[in-house]
C-alpha cells in the first residue's frame, strides 16, 4: 500500500472538498493501491489537483471554464461529467454550461458539441440539476 505524500494529501483534500466524501474515498484508495495504474491517480492529486487547481492566480470558476472547454475540445466525455460536477460546485450555472458550449462550437464543430451536450446534461441530472431537459438522443433527433 502506498503512502501519500503532503502534495497528494493536499489534493485529495483540494478534490474532496469539491466532489465529495465518497469521492475522496475512493480516490485514496485507488491512489494508495499498490495495483495497475495506481500511479496515475497519485500524479493527478499532487499535479492537477494541488499544483493547478490549488496554484493562485484565477479563480476556481474560471478555471472549471478552461478545463470543461479542454475536455469539450478534447472529447473526453466521462472527464467533462466530472468537470461539470466540480464547476457547479465552483459556481457555475446552466447559464455559464451553455455559453460556454456556444462559445466552442465554431471552434470544436457541432458534432463535438452535440456530444458534449448530452455529457453536460448526465451531469445535471446527476447532480439534480434541470432534471426535466432531454438529451439530443432522447429527443429523436440523433
Amino acid at each position: 500500500m502506498a503512502v501519500l505524500d503532503d502534495k497528494q494529501e493536499k489534493g485529495l483534500a483540494f478534490i474532496g472538498d469539491m466532489m465529495g466524501d465518497k469521492y475522496r474515498e475512493t480516490m485514496r484508495a485507488t491512489a494508495e493501491a499498490d495495483t495497475f495504474a495506481s500511479d496515475v491517480p497519485r500524479m493527478a492529486l499532487s499535479y492537477a489537483f494541488n499544483e493547478a487547481w490549488g496554484r493562485e492566480g484565477i479563480d476556481l470558476k474560471s478555471k472549471s471554464m478552461v478545463v470543461i472547454a479542454a475536455l469539450i475540445a478534447l472529447r473526453q466525455p466521462k472527464e467533462l461529467k466530472n468537470h461539470v460536477k466540480i464547476g457547479v460546485h465552483n459556481g457555475l450555472t446552466n447559464s455559464d454550461l451553455e455559453s460556454i458550449l456556444v462559445q466552442l462550437t465554431p471552434y470544436v464543430g457541432f458534432p463535438c458539441i452535440a456530444s458534449a451536450i448530452t455529457e453536460v446534461i448526465e451531469a445535471l441530472r446527476e447532480i439534480g440539476r434541470d432534471p426535466q431537459v432531454q438529451t439530443s438522443e432522447e429527443k429523436g433527433l440523433l
